[in-house]
């Protein structure tokens, strides 16, 4: 029995603000440190620095200290770790608008899934669900499934896309009856059926994982 990633649909779930979780099979979780590091929208690059094992509290401490320091980057990092076959990195810090495309990350065959809710942004922001493979989208969509964010279903390759789409029409989403949370909570719930994704709760929520700071290179 695994815990899926339904569990991000309920209420602020691993921190105040959200989550950003990127998930992929294909790379150790070194490789993903070090390819999310360079997705990072800033002049200059950047590179992942490790700073050993941390609780979402003790890192968010970190955090602030290289805040506080003017030559130390940006104050963003990913926890990191591995369960039944997927590598995970769950960001920490202020995330929101700081990194690109993650077409680059899912480069020489991996495969990588893009997890994404600002839960506090007051415009208010979707959460978000993108999947890449060989430096390609092959499906994406807002978990609200709404037209609030300019398209409405399923994006990306007709192979994926579109079976994906099958199963939220089997579902009967979209439906603008039925409240936001239970939609999110069933989409979430189609695609980690629908790709097999599992992220361990526990672990991520109480428990210390390896952690690296963003740097500039």
């Amino acid at each position: 029995m695994t815990d899926g990633i339904a569990w991000l649909a309920a209420p602020q779930p691993i921190a105040c603000g959200g989550y950003r979780v990127v998930l992929a099979r294909g790379l150790s979780h070194e490789e993903l440190a070090g390819r999310l590091a360079s997705t990072v929208e800033f002049a200059g690059g950047y590179t992942a620095v490790p700073v050993g094992e941390h609780t979402n509290s003790s890192f968010t401490q970190v955090l602030d200290d290289a805040l506080a320091d003017p030559f130390a980057g940006i104050d963003i990092g990913p926890r990191l770790g591995c369960s039944g076959g997927w590598v995970y990195a769950v960001a920490c810090g202020c995330w929101p608008g700081e990194f690109g495309p993650l077409e680059a990350v899912s480069r020489d065959g991996a495969h990588v899934f893009l997890l994404e809710y600002e839960e506090e942004n007051g415009k208010p922001v979707p959460p978000q669900f993108e999947y890449f493979h060989d430096d390609r989208l092959l499906s994406a969509f807002n978990l609200h499934l709404n037209s609030s964010w300019g398209y409405e279903g399923v994006q990306g390759d007709p192979a994926t896309a579109d079976r994906l789409q099958e199963r939220l029409t089997a579902a009967g989403l979209p439906d603008p009856g039925r409240k936001r949370r239970e939609v999110h909570l069933t989409t979430l719930r189609i695609v980690q059926d629908f790709f097999g994704l599992s992220l361990p709760r526990d672990p991520i929520v109480n428990g210390p994982l390896p952690a690296v700071l963003l740097e500039p290179a």
